[in-house]
């Protein structure tokens, strides 16, 4: 008698519905308390990642920081705020897109520490630069954790066609993982002037997410395509 079971694919696994839904509510909690005409950005000043030599660090932001996400951005000559959704509207769709993918390969558990793994190694890259640099800026987001999900999915399915927009031809999953990881090289290398992109903390997550995937694989000796 065979010991098979087959489970059929959630389209919205647990751990994936209940990471986006704690990401919007922190996010609606960041409108609500950072317009505050006392102190601006009251709530993400505390659980925004800040350099290790600034006194407003605290341990507990390695962790916070990726739950939080850019609130609003001011008006200096008006001081209006305008509130910002494309970065918590891309890495919620990231999420859903490549992270439901992997939770129903790897189960719950495993995804979930493999999400927090790569938002903790996001958080550690930035740190270390930051710290060698002497840069003051603090970070939020989950694009470090979302990184590092792409990067997996990017080893286990390689030659899955995506369509990134505005390229009108289907690009495989690894070249735009290539693609991606450049692009936060040269930026986070060049310091562009204006840039705000926490590009070392990208990269660090796609690393974390690399290495860990691998030696998964590499244990399971099991490649998916």
């Amino acid at each position: 008698m065979s010991n098979f079971r087959y489970t059929r694919p959630s389209g919205f696994p647990p751990i994936v519905k209940n990471l986006i839904i704690i990401n919007v509510l922190v996010w609606i909690a960041q409108l609500i308390y950072d317009n505050n005409p006392d102190e601006i950005m009251w709530l993400t000043r505390r659980i925004a990642l800040w350099p290790i030599n600034s006194p407003e660090f605290s341990p507990y932001q390695i962790a916070t920081h990726m739950f939080a996400h850019a609130s609003y951005t001011f008006n200096p000559a008006t001081g209006q705020a305008s509130p910002v959704l494309i970065h918590i509207l891309f890495n919620m769709f990231a999420l859903f897109m490549f992270g439901r993918i992997l939770e129903n390969v790897w189960g719950q558990k495993r995804f979930l520490f493999f999400y927090l793994a790569c938002g903790v190694g996001a958080a550690v890259a930035h740190l270390a630069v930051q710290y060698f640099t002497g840069g003051y800026a603090h970070v939020v987001g989950a694009s470090g954790a979302v990184m590092g999900i792409f990067a997996a999915f990017a080893y286990l399915f390689p030659n899955t066609e995506l369509m990134i927009i505005p390229i009108p031809v289907p690009i495989k999953a690894k070249w735009v993982a290539l693609i991606y990881v450049l692009i936060d090289l040269f930026g986070g290398v060049g310091r562009v002037s204006g840039d705000n992109i926490a590009h070392f903390a990208h990269l660090g997550g796609a690393l974390t997410g690399f290495i860990i995937v691998y030696i998964w694989n590499k244990t399971n000796r099991r490649t998916l395509y």
